[in-house]
């Protein structure tokens, strides 16, 4: 398959070298000119521009990090709507509002393109591995098209529907949960410390019990034990990138989400506090001080 790929930074690095990996003929285009540099020794085609990348392409793939990047990369003069052949597709992997992905999915349809949604789930290690989820949502001729690439890319594709706005509603609820869980075992660590009991043991209860299935629990909850918070996975920026995605996707909705007023406001804390950049575990840490801990 024909492929294309922007945006090649922590998640989509990982991605594009298992595709390349998969022998599927890759260009790649990011604006960091040095991040292109191990794929053009690997075999890939560097792009030198934005309808250099979708030139000939089956699937042009975006994992790019904010709204306004993917609207620009995709819909500015030059940019994927102007570029990319008919009946090519855009797949959307990055994790983006919805208001952004039925932005997408009407001008691509308009040009005779197609969008597909599959934002993925898992951190950057997952990602070069070929371990992530997948949440894809489009028209079925188009995500069939994109299994070959699915199947290099996760271990497991769940397929959201007919709508690309449907897989970011998967996304972003999933999100809202993994938020949820972190704020909750950042509470339970403190609770416990309160009565002089080591986070260790309320981390062994948990992840030996009720909690012992769940990758979420054990990983972050590692991380706040051993605040190790500069190993970072996902950082408090982007949970509140998404935070504030998941609010916009709610209020389209009217859908209140108390638990989600709860980890926003301890993401801005964090930022607050100078820990923007540390990973989402650090709201631990941010708990912590709302109850006078060292």
């Amino acid at each position: 398959m024909k492929v294309g790929f922007i945006g090649l930074g922590r998640m989509g690095k990982g991605m594009a070298r298992r595709i390349l990996d998969g022998g599927h003929d890759l260009a790649v285009y990011d604006v960091v000119r040095e991040a292109t540099a191990d794929f053009e020794t690997a075999g890939a085609r560097v792009a030198s521009s934005l309808s250099d990348v979708c030139e000939r392409r089956d699937v042009v793939v975006t994992m790019l990090l904010e709204d306004a990047s993917v609207i620009d990369v995709a819909l500015l003069p030059g940019g994927m709507r102007d570029s990319l052949p008919a009946g090519a597709i855009h797949l959307a992997m990055g994790t983006y509002g919805v208001a952004a992905i039925r932005t997408l999915a009407d001008a691509h349809t308009k040009a005779n393109q197609v969008l597909v949604a599959a934002p993925v789930l898992g951190r950057p290690d997952l990602a070069a591995s070929g371990q992530i989820g997948i949440v894809a949502a489009g028209p079925p001729d188009a995500v069939r098209r994109c299994e070959p690439l699915f199947q290099v890319l996760g271990r497991r594709t769940f397929e959201a529907g007919v709508k690309p706005e449907s897989a970011t509603a998967i996304k972003l609820a999933n999100n809202l949960v993994l938020g949820a869980a972190i704020v909750a075992q950042a509470e339970a660590f403190s609770l416990v410390r309160k009565y002089g009991v080591a986070a260790q043991i309320m981390y062994d209860v948990m992840t030996d019990g009720l909690f012992a299935g769940a990758p979420a629990y054990k990983g972050y909850g590692k991380t706040m034990v051993d605040e190790s918070f500069d190993r970072v996975g996902s950082p408090v920026q982007v949970g509140l990138k998404d935070a504030n995605l998941i609010l916009a996707a709610a209020d389209l909705a009217r859908v209140p989400l108390p638990s989600l007023d709860v980890y926003r406001e301890r993401l801005l804390g964090a930022i607050a506090h100078g820990d923007g950049d540390k990973d989402q575990a650090v709201l631990a840490r941010e708990q912590a001080r709302a109850c006078g801990l060292e």
